[in-house]
């Protein structure tokens, strides 16, 4: 594996990866393709595993034993750079001793909406969504649960900000993903036959007797707002995680883990709920002291 040395910071192969790190998929290569960074020889792994494009190789001067075990396409160009100038470009506290210039999966709508026949869509519509280390637990969560894809509205932080590609351990890199206006994402949604769920604590079905099992998407709105109210007026219904302690709401991304697994419990058993008559009973609960939560102002 040929290695080239760089000495420079004005390499413009470093300035590629600084930009692409500070800016996530603004940044493109000669041809046009569009490039993101990832840092730390796991993610390596992982978007090789993947099958993604690997355009540059970075490894700080000592750590070239960190490539040998990956076994990198030939076209990939590798440098060798100085530790110091590195660690200068990459933006985690802690820099690692490789990163990567990648091309990122081109994901459309079949690859979310089309099953060929298999389990209904499980769809995560992320609205307003700002934590980058929020996001990145969503997608590893929704990969995890067998989510067939998440959707960022305008507002969401970007799935390839360095912060959300390390929480989300690699799932970005498999787990189909589109951001796009909520216009696009509705009327897809509707065109496929999807139940939209919105996310509150008001006027809100328990997550466990709603029907999940079928083709439907959830909303999870911005971490201290919630969904806001014109984006909820869209939904097919309003589902709340039903909680026995006082806490007023969940984490964002522990809200969207848990209404996940739900779903995913409920497919994997073919649960099928009648939820006018169930849920009327589980709203008499609930004024006997079980509170509904979703996500809120904790971060």
């Amino acid at each position: 594996m040929p290695l080239r040395i760089v000495q420079s910071k004005q390499n413009p192969r470093l300035k590629q990866l600084r930009r692409a790190l500070n800016q996530p998929l603004r940044e493109s290569g000669e041809d046009g393709r569009i490039l993101a960074g990832i840092e730390g020889p796991k993610l390596l792994e992982e978007a090789l595993r993947a099958g993604l494009r690997i355009e540059c190789v970075f490894v700080a001067e000592g750590a070239e034993r960190i490539l040998e075990p990956l076994a990198l396409p030939g076209e990939t160009d590798v440098l060798l750079v100085p530790a110091s100038l590195l660690n200068a470009v990459l933006a985690t506290e802690s820099p690692q001793s490789v990163a990567a210039l990648i091309e990122p999966p081109d994901w459309t709508w079949a690859h979310i909406l089309d099953n060929h026949g298999k389990t209904p869509s499980l769809v995560l519509v992320l609205a307003g969504l700002q934590d980058p280390g929020n996001l990145g637990t969503i997608l590893r969560s929704a990969e995890a649960f067998g989510a067939s894809g998440v959707i960022c509205l305008p507002g969401t932080v970007s799935a390839w900000n360095p912060k959300a590609v390390r929480a989300s351990a690699g799932s970005v890199f498999r787990l189909p993903l589109l951001s796009v206006e909520v216009d696009e994402c509705f009327m897809h949604l509707r065109e496929a036959g999807v139940k939209v769920w919105t996310t509150t604590v008001h006027e809100a079905e328990p997550a466990d007797l709603v029907h999940l099992a079928g083709p439907v998407a959830i909303l999870i709105g911005n971490e201290g707002n919630g969904v806001p109210l014109e984006l909820a007026a869209k939904a097919d219904g309003a589902l709340t995680i039903p909680c026995p302690g006082p806490v007023e709401s969940l984490n964002a991304s522990v809200a969207a883990s848990v209404l996940l697994y739900e779903a995913a419990r409920q497919r994997s058993v073919g649960k099928a709920i009648s939820h006018p008559s169930v849920a009327a009973g589980r709203r008499g609960d609930r004024r006997m002291g079980h509170r509904g939560s979703t996500m809120g102002s904790s971060q």
